[in-house]
């Protein structure tokens, strides 16, 4: 198999998840029960079951609901732990992975003398949520995301893959002066199985213990004011789990069009292509909902400036009729989309400093006529990519054009975007393309000679970006495509605390329940912080972690000591050497 083959063939199983999260879906109301006065039609009434329908009910000690990031370190520290437990997954099989890992002075960062100042972090966190949010939750990720790459970084030296940093440290997400330290951690090579999803789940098995796959999740089993197990949905019927702590890892409702139209106004303004797992639909934050939890009060999308679409197509759902929708993107992501290239409105007109992070433009294009913008680039794209020193994923375009030496032309061939890029020898016949007419069009050719002035003198006098992330738009070939944005997630779930306990309405922790991930809120306010790499996967592990370890105490384990046994055995099972990894090959794997 040959370099090109290796690579995009190991991005296909993160490829094909996604091409069908952005299959239509429907909306998930619960039809058969009518929401009471004054609980929103997204919510719906929480489903009756008679005692009678329940085919089992088991036994355990600790539930954990949904086998996705948090839910699997969960099982897997509860494995460790030696604690009985229960993983029940909506799904038939492993959920995609998010191979990168936010973690904080690991051996990694401290051996590249690039430690954080943790105080500072916390405070950029706190900020970027507009301190709406609970410090002693972050700061547990802030403290403990060290020790838990030390413990799953054997699992994936056992599998030959060693956990690595970017190489490029002066990345940045521009256009701010946030406080943006090395993060960013990954596997090698990132999204060729095994997964890191697969890596925890095969410690999982490894252990003794099985997921419970297709255990769809229809309630949680809750009286007076506590809640002591669940019940499912799975082929035998429907089956009570009773446990005096249950977890709720179902990730957010991304996949619910129903609650993204209730709840993510600004963001649904601006979402052309979906990124999300197909049964992330907020299921676990309503059961918690039903059993008297809140949620978080600010909508809180993840969201990518990069959902091409064809132009004159507008941003937002697709009414498909029958209760379901569908998003009008023809490629879920497309990272070159989030390069700090011109971009502009259908008015022709630029709008924004592109350098910014991507929830920025993504909520500045909401703001646009269809919701979209449209970026442009001319014939020197690679050398501008390569200067530009975007970050995180958004570093995948740059690299494989850097590493691999391919064309731009290469590049949309291999994403399989050539469809969405309009190319054009003359920028004339480039607005042409682009669907500009009339005013708009002379307005969009008078914006170029504006932006190439601007490049020319190096300084944005209209919106301020730095002038290394200018450039210029007069060198044949010319390339325009139309974005608006990919949704990923939401981060507004279960309000909790810093021991991770489901809090109800007057702040009080509900007995026995529990969430952890994209499930729980409390983290993050309003926007994701992408310029901290890889801080949401990083949190989600660290909480279920925190928590199997919090629980195991509770039930008189010496934590000290099965944890150090854990780690022995896992560090034991590494019997070769781990090859040598490079960050570029890493990366390459995630630019589609």
């Amino acid at each position: 198999m040959d370099r090109r083959s290796f690579v995009k063939g190991g991005a296909l199983s993160a490829a094909a998840v996604a091409t069908a999260a952005a299959l239509p879906v429907a909306a998930m109301a619960d039809e058969a029960s009518a929401p009471a006065a004054g609980v929103p039609a997204w919510l719906g009434a929480e489903p009756e079951i008679a005692e009678g329908d329940i085919v089992r009910t088991d036994e355990t000690t600790l539930l954990v609901i949904g086998a996705g990031t948090a839910g699997l370190a969960c099982a897997a520290t509860a494995a460790d732990m030696g604690i009985d437990f229960i993983l029940a997954e909506k799904l038939p099989v492993i959920s995609e992975s998010r191979e990168y890992f936010g973690a904080v002075n690991t051996r990694q960062i401290i051996e590249a003398g690039l430690e954080a100042d943790k105080g500072m972090l916390l405070n950029e966190l706190v900020s970027y949520a507009s301190g709406k949010c609970d410090r002693d939750l972050i700061k547990m990720w802030i403290d403990e995301s060290a020790e838990t790459v030390e413990w799953y970084e054997p699992m994936f030296n056992a599998v030959g893959q060693a956990v690595i940093l970017p190489d490029y440290v002066e990345e940045k997400a521009g256009g701010t002066l946030n406080y943006s330290p090395v993060t960013e951690h990954m596997s090698a090579t990132a999204y060729i199985p095994p997964t890191r999803n697969e890596v925890i789940l095969s410690h999982i098995e490894e252990s003794g213990n099985e997921v419970r796959w297709s255990y769809d999740l229809v309630k949680l089993v809750h009286a007076d004011g506590k809640v002591t197990g669940a019940i499912f949905d799975t082929d035998e019927g429907l089956v009570q789990v009773n446990a005096p702590y249950t977890v709720i890892a179902t990730g957010g409702y991304a996949a619910n069009p129903q609650m993204m139209m209730a709840l993510q106004p600004d963001a649904v303004a601006s979402v052309t292509a979906a990124a999300y797992n197909p049964p992330c639909t907020g299921q676990g934050i309503k059961a918690g909902l039903w059993a008297g939890a809140v949620k978080d009060a600010d909508p809180t999308p993840m969201l990518f400036d990069r959902g091409a679409v064809l132009p004159g197509v507008d941003a937002g759902y697709v009414d498909l009729g029958d209760g379901k929708f569908g998003l009008p993107g023809t490629r879920f992501q497309l990272n070159i989309g989030s390069q700090p290239f011109l971009k502009v409105n259908r008015y022709g007109k630029r709008f924004a400093n592109e350098s910014v992070p991507y929830d920025n433009m993504c909520f500045a294009a909401g703001r646009q006529p269809g919701g979209v913008f449209c970026q442009v680039f001319d014939g020197n794209v690679k050398e501008d990519v390569v200067r530009f020193m975007q970050t995180g994923c958004a570093a995948a375009s740059r690299l494989y054009l850097e590493m691999l030496g391919e064309t731009v032309d290469d590049y949309f061939e291999y994403v399989g975007c050539t469809d969405l890029f309009q190319k054009a020898d003359t920028l004339d016949e480039l607005a042409d393309k682009l669907g500009f007419e009339g005013e708009a069009k002379e307005a969009f050719l008078a914006t170029i000679d504006e932006y190439n002035a601007l490049y020319a003198a190096q300084e944005d006098s209209q919106y301020g970006k730095e002038a290394y992330r200018l450039s210029a738009v007069r060198e044949a070939p010319f390339y325009g495509c139309w974005f608006g944005s990919s949704l990923l997630t939401t981060l507004d779930g279960l309000r909790i605390n810093a021991d991770l306990e489901v809090l109800d309405a007057d702040a009080q922790p509900i007995p026995g329940l529990y969430a952890i991930g994209d499930a729980s809120g409390s983290f993050f306010a309003t926007n994701y912080p992408e310029y901290i790499v890889g801080v949401a996967a990083g949190r989600s592990t660290v909480e279920g972690r925190h928590l199997a370890k919090a629980i195991a105490a509770k039930e008189g384990v010496d934590v000290e000591a099965a944890d150090a046994a854990a780690k022995e055995a896992l560090a034991a099972a590494v019997t070769e050497e781990v090859p040598a990894a490079d960050y570029k090959t890493a990366i390459a794997t995630v630019c589609w």
